[in-house]
């Protein structure tokens, strides 16, 4: 099974195909006593992995529990309402504010298409199916879901979007992060030392719940994260020094960006560039500049564009603070 990574505590990595190249998004399956979690289920595409490895594994579709999503992007949720047709006896667990764009993805679709055109988003996504919303569970902080004799508890985890949420499983002191712990591509490690670098969205991004999220992860001691982008990593403390720092580092990159726009959006994706050469340097990463920009570049577009987004938002804030002092 060249396409899955098995790893301590029942935990399966699964690389869903998404992305264009191997190991750009994953699927963790969570394994105990022949019951199944699936975190995260990329896009329509995927869903045939998903079910392949499942079968070879000896699961069948009835010993899936849950279906869990991080949050409501397409890369991640896209193919959730395929796969729970499949899954006749799994419920789906995410945040209340995405619960009802799985059970009528209309308006999630509409968004797409506004992004990327029709033709466009059907490749990337597929046709995006309802799940039965008697099969959906929104998500509650601190929620706890029965696993086999495990148990996994949800926690809201915004500041990459406000409905993201990660997973900690006791068992294998491990969080399942979606994108809340940023992204680490398997091309960048070092002797098996990896690195992390914060993925940045349009939607509402918060520098400060971004970093409270990590630091609430951080309270629980983990020693691994399972990212979607992509895999098992440890070394925990340092990766997260690492991103406190380069989420710092953006944030002032936007801030002296000048301008608006196209102007605006262009300086700030130069600094990104420049921050990940700097990086690069620093941490004497396996692929060399050019390499490391190539691997990050559609992340570095969409970072720029949050970025952005983020300081229109906050600057319409503080207008409105100058404006009722007044």
């Amino acid at each position: 099974m060249s396409n899955i990574i098995c790893h301590p505590d029942g935990i399966h990595t699964v690389d869903s195909g998404f992305g264009g190249r191997p190991g750009r998004s994953a699927v963790h399956l969570v394994v105990d006593h022949g019951r199944v979690a699936v975190i995260d289920t990329a896009n329509n595409a995927s869903v045939p992995h998903i079910l392949t490895v499942l079968a070879r594994m000896g699961i069948r579709p009835d010993m899936v529990d849950w279906v869990i999503l991080t949050h409501l992007h397409l890369d991640h949720a896209g193919g959730a309402g395929s796969l729970m047709c499949a899954l006749p006896d799994a419920r789906l667990v995410i945040h209340p504010r995405g619960a009802r764009h799985m059970a009528n993805p209309a308006r999630l679709w509409e968004e797409a298409v506004s992004l990327y055109g029709a033709e466009q988003t059907f490749r990337l996504y597929g046709r995006l199916t309802p799940v039965d919303e008697r099969r959906i569970i929104p998500s509650r902080d601190g929620m706890e879901l029965p696993l086999g004799e495990r148990t996994l508890r949800v926690l809201d985890a915004p500041g990459h979007a406000p409905h993201h949420i990660v997973v900690w499983d006791e068992r294998a002191r491990a969080f399942f992060t979606g994108d809340a712990f940023g992204v680490s591509y398997r091309e960048l490690d070092v002797g098996g030392r990896a690195f992390v670098f914060p993925a940045i969205s349009p939607e509402r991004f918060d520098p400060d719940d971004m970093i409270g999220a990590i630091d609430r992860m951080l309270a629980h001691e983990p020693e691994a994260m399972y990212l979607s982008r992509y895999g098992r990593v440890t070394g925990i403390e340092r990766l997260a020094a690492d991103l406190f720092r380069l989420i710092h580092a953006q944030v002032a990159i936007a801030r002296v960006a000048r301008g608006d726009g196209v102007v605006r959006h262009v300086e700030i994706l130069a600094g990104l560039e420049q921050l990940v050469r700097e990086e690069c340097a620093r941490q004497r990463w396996a692929l060399d500049e050019e390499d490391s920009l190539d691997l990050l570049r559609t992340g570095l577009g969409i970072n720029a564009q949050g970025l952005g987004m983020w300081l229109d938002r906050i600057r319409e804030e503080e207008e409105e603070k100058e404006m009722a002092v007044a």
